[in-house]
């Protein structure tokens, strides 16, 4: 009987293409999740900056609960822009709320800070209130505060566009 031997060829082990396809889903797979994370933080943002977040985080849940109180007490706010002015028009349960003496407007851009406009509101009669102002076009935050006397009765932050001057 003949044996015939069979010769094998040697086995390659780990190559430089084998690094190279390594390393290439590594940094890969980093890559790809980083930029996910980056688009969906940048479509999430809300813009706002607190200085100091600490004690903007321990305020958070007495915030939730006064918004709450004020949703319970029936009053709503609407806010329009019109050109050259800004309406604020308060309800409750559908009809003109009379009791509110007087409205203050903290208007902000988002992210910046330089624009920021501390402003009184001038009543217009049936739950209105005026500011005759036009804003610069864009993005903002008004955090509305309507007050009886010297007691809140109702707080809201809105965010809109304001199509006013250029910039």
């Amino acid at each position: 009987m003949s044996t015939a031997t069979k010769q094998r060829s040697p086995k390659r082990g780990f190559t430089g293409w084998h690094m190279v396809a390594v390393m290439s889903l590594f940094f890969g797979t980093v890559i790809s999740v980083n930029l996910v994370m980056a688009w969906n933080a940048s479509r999430s943002w809300s813009g706002l900056v607190v200085e100091n977040t600490y004690v903007a985080s321990q305020q958070f849940n007495g915030k939730v609960a006064e918004g709450r109180a004020f949703q319970a007490s029936g009053i709503k706010g609407r806010l329009t822009t019109e050109p050259g002015a800004i309406r604020y028009v308060l309800t409750r349960n559908g009809e003109p709320e009379q009791k509110i003496d007087k409205v203050i407007a903290v208007l902000k851009r988002p992210v910046e800070e330089h624009e920021d406009l501390r402003v009184e509101l001038h009543p217009r009669g049936e739950g209105a209130f005026v500011l005759a102002e036009e804003l610069k076009s864009g993005q903002w935050i008004a955090a509305m505060m309507a007050m009886a006397g010297d007691a809140v009765v109702h707080r809201q932050t809105i965010r809109f566009i304001a199509e006013g001057r250029d910039k």
